[in-house]
């Protein structure tokens, strides 16, 4: 029987907190084994404020949908469990040395990104029936603090791998399509300090 196990590996990202990772896999022939998490791991790379994940979600979308851009009051770490995604981080946080930065990854099955609090996610779907996997640090509650933002703001420079069509709901939904660009959220977050 044939085994490869690649190793856990992380790197961070050009926003502040953010980390690209290789999460543990095993491989033989029966096929793979993918360690999402493990506290005693991933310590050395996230922060010491992330002690326990409080829910966990798993979206299925379709080729060429996007969902997000969102910032909530939660730490995420995100990952693809099948499928492959075209994965979005924007950094929106007011103090932050890299407000205003974009990173994009290309998500397959062990590939993971941690997102800090306050930085936008959002990702489309690049297969049919793409799985989306999110740990979150604190439960979601209606009219959490956060930001959203449009993925259609051309500001942002992003070269969405299937073309966006702003008047699909199909591709993305009503409500992410009249969210704020960047600029607006820079601008509203001056006028409040």
């Amino acid at each position: 029987m044939t085994l490869h196990i690649d190793p856990l590996s992380a790197q961070a990202g050009k926003i502040a907190g953010l980390q690209v990772i290789h999460s543990k896999m095993v491989t033989d022939d029966r096929g793979t084994v993918r360690e999402l998490y493990r506290e005693t791991s991933y310590t050395a790379f996230l922060p010491d404020t992330v002690t326990a994940w409080r829910q966990v979600n798993l979206t299925r979308t379709k080729r060429g949908a996007v969902r997000g851009l969102h910032g909530e009051a939660m730490a995420k770490l995100v990952t693809v469990a099948h499928g492959s995604a075209f994965g979005v981080y924007v950094d929106t946080r007011p103090d932050s040395p890299t407000i205003g930065a974009v990173v994009t990854v290309n998500l397959i099955p062990g590939v993971q990104v941690f997102v800090p609090q306050g930085v936008c996610n959002g990702f489309q779907a690049l297969d049919d029936d793409t799985e989306y996997l999110y740990f979150f640090d604190n439960e979601w509650q209606p009219g959490m603090s956060g930001v959203a933002l449009t993925p259609l703001d051309t500001e942002l420079g992003i070269d969405w791998p299937i073309t966006l069509d702003a008047s699909n709901l199909d591709q993305v939904s009503e409500k992410d399509a009249k969210a704020p660009t960047l600029k607006a959220i820079l601008d509203l977050q001056t006028k409040e300090a």
